[in-house]
């Protein structure tokens, strides 16, 4: 359905200015089974474009506070673009009084706008919930932003590949390489791609900012693309290196990422339970040092459902599989965003997880 402007706001009837990213089921029955088991009248959420579940909610925003309701039929929305304050004149435009749902947090002044107009407030986590699932506009989405992040890695991995050795120092048309210039290329390339950095591009080096030859340097990088969907990938390369330990990790960490996607291919399994298969094919290999496995959901925010321990890696999740493992004084990453739907699961736009980078341009 449309809004009283045309645009389009969930799937039932709609008033407002403002539009949803789109038809999303899931959402609507969740908010309306917690307002018939809650006996509440609507659930309301007020915030601006900084505050996710606002850029969750609503396909466009700008500047504005926006005020968001879903009464189980009717979404409505008001902004601070007209006179009044939102909250305020949502409230009034409810059919009833009663309890609102909201979630945990909510603007203060928002909080007493509704309470004037006569309704008690309750918190839920339909909103986070109905999130853990994306729609096909969300992945598609998210898997763009993950194109930016992939060509952000790929321009990183074409300047280590490129580097020459001198005074064992890696240079680049004659000049040192440092992890400000790759951090730097890396940002300059997502954006050419359409992305945004985000401030989120991250170079570790054991040398500090004077990249080395036969050391692993890891790159990671979460761009938003414009519509503020993330990406997250996070490679290890190794210029001109010769093996060593840092190999045996290597083969180990990406054994792993095999196994998982075996494992979500053949079921729904929780959080936890990916983590310590992660783990556990990791120290089949040998490894008995430090190590961090984080897997977790991603969507307008870096981390989001499924993130604690017992939410489920379900159909419609799109994950961020993340390990870290400490080798000697540096260490080794690895991550990629694995998406699972009722057919099975697939890696999005992931590119060579080799420690050569030349191997990522091939």
């Amino acid at each position: 359905m449309t809004a009283s402007d045309g645009t389009e706001v969930g799937s039932g009837r709609s008033s407002g200015a403002a539009g949803r990213l789109s038809t999303h089921v899931d959402l609507e029955a969740a908010l309306s089974d917690a307002l018939e088991s809650t006996d509440a009248a609507a659930f309301v959420h007020v915030g601006t474009a900084r505050d996710p579940r606002i850029r969750y909610l609503l396909s466009e925003t700008d500047d504005s506070t926006y005020a968001v309701a879903y009464d189980g039929d009717e979404w409505l929305v008001r902004t601070s673009a007209e006179s009044g304050h939102p909250a305020d004149r949502l409230a009034g435009a409810l059919a009833s009084e009663g309890t609102v749902l909201t979630p945990a947090q909510i603007p203060h002044d928002a909080a007493l706008y509704l309470e004037n107009q006569g309704f008690e407030l309750a918190s839920t986590d339909a909103l986070e919930r109905a999130r853990a699932t994306k729609t096909s506009a969300e992945r598609e989405r998210i898997e763009a932003a993950q194109q930016v992040a992939r060509a952000g890695i790929q321009r990183g991995a074409e300047l280590l590949a490129t580097a020459t050795t001198e005074d064992d120092s890696l240079v680049v048309d004659g000049e040192p390489l440092t992890v400000d210039h790759l951090r730097i290329a890396i940002d300059e390339a997502m954006v050419a791609a359409g992305g945004f950095p985000a401030g989120n591009t991250a170079i570790e080096s054991v040398s500090g900012s004077q990249l080395r030859p036969g050391e692993p340097i890891v790159v990671t990088v979460a761009p938003r693309e414009p519509g503020g969907y993330h990406g997250s990938l996070a490679r290890t390369f190794v210029a001109d290196g010769d093996g060593g330990r840092e190999r045996r990790t290597h083969v180990g960490m990406t054994q792993a990422f095999r196994s998982t996607q075996a494992m979500l291919t053949a079921d729904t399994e929780s959080v936890t339970a990916v983590e310590a298969d992660l783990e556990a094919e990791i120290r089949a290999f040998g490894e008995d040092g430090p190590l961090e496995t984080n897997v977790a959901g991603i969507g307008v925010e870096p981390a989001e459902r499924p993130i604690a321990g017992a939410d489920d890696v379900a159909p419609g999740s799109v994950v961020r599989i993340d390990v870290t493992v400490s080798v000697g004084d540096g260490s080794l990453r690895i991550a990629d965003l694995l998406a699972k739907d009722d057919d099975g699961v697939e890696w999005l736009a992931a590119p060579s997880r080799s420690l050569s980078p030349a191997m990522m341009l091939e």
